[in-house]
């Protein structure tokens, strides 16, 4: 049978019935809103937090009310009685939404059996058409997402018209589960957070700096190969250069302060950006156009004051590390430099196996307010209008998102979403047409005379931590082999060939691979175990028959068993398939489940 109602009026329907079960089995909470949303629905209680025994015992309320069957019904009633009767059920949240909608509205309710909801609607008929839901978690939440006022208990559920849609999306959330790089990569020690040192400072641990400075070293020499010159610079400055930038103005809030503007002669912040410092190298000579375009590139440790609401793992910290550039160039050089940036960015991410999971936004400034920007509505019309010039005719797709532009330019967001569906800017490239005029640049054009240069602020990689969290989650730990932290463990199936263990790991560190000799004294079966969990990508036994043939017997989690080898022959192959950061096809999964 067809159903008369769409999914999102199913699910806010659902998010009525656990209200209605919340009210049952605890009737001292307090409702306040139950929205539908993309992925099912949430509904708010002042209560204490519930635990996952709680969930349970209200999903198996929920079915009883299902089965009880209710008819939905609507009625109204002007808003002076709409208050009165919310005030009689004492529920002071939805006398707040009432008391916010104008004097002369007419208020809906919805009433199931002996629950009564202030709600606009629309709805099911019957409770009883409710066949396939679950409830997924509970978190905290702020009363109407403000801070400022009481920490209510949310409830986040799912619902779907037949079972096998939900056991698919319990399976997808499950997916996601083994996938989230903030319980991933704190289980393979990859990093770790800390409350006395604080939000949004991760510690990478060995395996996360091997990864970190394995992409570091890659991207460095990576850009010198396109054109790059490198620059080291300070990691803070006095607040006059931000003045100049306009960060000062624009970006204050963000940034660590040191010192008080007050009552210090000299005060300085963290950088949040390298823009300006790259300027002043550029600065230290008079450039000609037979120079230009000079292409600046430095891996940058930067420090943004991050919400404490919004840390996340990886993903959003306070302090981290991108591949940060700027291009100086002649207006004649603008779309052919934005182009090859592009193209960098586009190379990196298909090395990466990520090209296919991106998407390409064009950040503009918001014409309503240009206050938030440097220049005037004429000058961002023709930078912006140059950008879509260069991004046609590169034939990149992408929306146009407005409101989203950095105060000083237009730019090229390149987003991916995690696990969770969340877009994060990944690489960022931007055109800016202002601030070599606020940092008086200039080159001596073929006629000599002194023009302002455009300038180009992009990235190749982005931001290291993000990135990582990102191959985290696409990989679920399982990364390509030459970005492991470790790249081959040797097993001997006794101390006794011990020795000759430690000379193939000797061999292998020759070639830089990275590997380890496992010699403790277990049986081989748990050792090889191990290494699966440990999500290794190549395994190295050997026993009396390899050490008197001089041969390796070799398992990966590419082909399973790939036999008997010789040593040479088995770095032969490594070696290249890391020096090409190959990205093999997994065949034989190593992971926990």
């Amino acid at each position: 049978m067809s159903n008369s109602f769409d999914l999102q009026t199913l699910r806010h329907s659902t998010s009525h019935i656990l209200a209605q079960a919340v009210k049952r089995l605890f009737p001292e909470a307090k409702l306040a809103i139950g929205p539908s949303i993309d992925t099912g629905f949430y509904y708010d209680f002042e209560i204490r937090p519930f635990t996952r025994e709680d969930l349970d015992n209200l999903e198996a309320e929920m079915k009883k009310i299902i089965k009880e069957n209710h008819k939905i019904e609507r009625f109204e009633l002007p808003r002076s009685e709409a208050i009165a009767f919310m005030q009689e059920k004492d529920e002071p949240y939805k006398v707040e939404l009432i008391r916010d909608l104008p004097e002369d509205a007419v208020i809906s309710f919805y009433k199931q059996g002996d629950f009564v909801d202030l709600c606009a609607g629309p709805h099911i008929d019957y409770t009883g058409r409710v066949k396939a839901y679950k409830l997924i978690s509970s978190s905290g939440a702020y009363w109407r997402g403000n801070e400022k006022n009481k920490m209510l208990t949310r409830i986040y559920g799912t619902a779907f018209f037949a079972k096998d849609e939900l056991d698919k999306y319990l399976e997808h959330l499950e997916d996601i589960k083994r996938r989230d790089h903030n319980k991933l990569g704190r289980e393979m020690e990859i990093f770790a957070t800390v409350d006395v040192i604080g939000q949004g400072l991760p510690l990478l641990m060995p395996k996360g700096t091997i990864m970190i400075q394995t992409m570091q070293r890659w991207i460095e020499d990576l850009e010198e190969e396109w054109g790059y010159v490198r620059t080291k610079t300070p990691l803070m400055a006095k607040k006059e250069l931000y003045i100049i930038s306009d960060h000062w103005e624009h970006y204050k809030d963000g940034m660590f302060v040191i010192g008080d503007e007050e009552k210090d002669k000299e005060v300085l912040a963290l950088r949040p950006m390298t823009c300006p410092f790259q300027y002043y190298v550029y600065k230290q000579s008079q450039k000609s156009y037979r120079d230009l375009p000079i292409r600046y590139g430095e891996t940058s440790t930067l420090f943004r004051n991050e919400e404490s609401g919004e840390m996340h793992g990886l993903t959003r910290v306070r302090q981290f590390t991108i591949s940060e550039g700027h291009l100086v160039l002649t207006p004649e050089q603008v779309e052919e430099e934005f182009k090859q940036c592009t193209a960098l960015a586009k190379y990196v991410l298909k090395t990466l196996g990520l090209e296919d999971d991106v998407t390409y936004n064009l950040s503009l400034a918001d014409p309503n307010d240009m206050s938030k920007y440097i220049g005037d509505r004429a000058e961002w019309d023709i930078v912006e209008n140059k950008m879509r010039q260069i991004l046609n005719h590169i034939g990149i797709e992408y929306k146009e998102e407005i409101g989203e532009a950095a105060f000083y330019g237009p730019k090229l967001d390149i987003q991916a979403k995690n696990v969770y569906g969340k877009e994060d800017t990944m690489i960022t490239i931007q055109l800016d047409m202002f601030l070599a005029e606020r940092f008086d640049m200039t080159y001596i054009d073929a006629n000599g005379e002194k023009k302002r240069p455009y300038i180009i602020h992009r990235t190749s990689l982005g931001c290291y931590e993000r990135t990582l969290a990102w191959l985290i989650e696409k990989y679920e730990g399982m990364f390509p082999t030459w970005l492991c932290p470790e790249q081959v463990r040797i097993l001997p199936i006794s101390e006794k060939f011990n020795d000759y263990a430690e000379e193939i790991q000797k061999e292998l560190r020759k070639h830089k691979i990275r590997c380890s000799v496992d010699e403790r004294a277990e049986k081989i079966g748990y050792k090889i175990r191990e290494r699966r969990l440990d999500r290794v990508p190549y395994q190295l036994v050997v026993g009396e028959k390899e050490e008197n043939d001089k041969t390796v017997s070799v398992a990966s989690r590419y082909k399973g068993d790939e036999g008997s080898k010789t040593l040479a022959a088995f770095v032969d192959g490594i070696v290249k398939e890391i020096d090409s950061k190959e990205i093999r096809k997994i065949e034989v999964s190593f992971s926990k489940k």
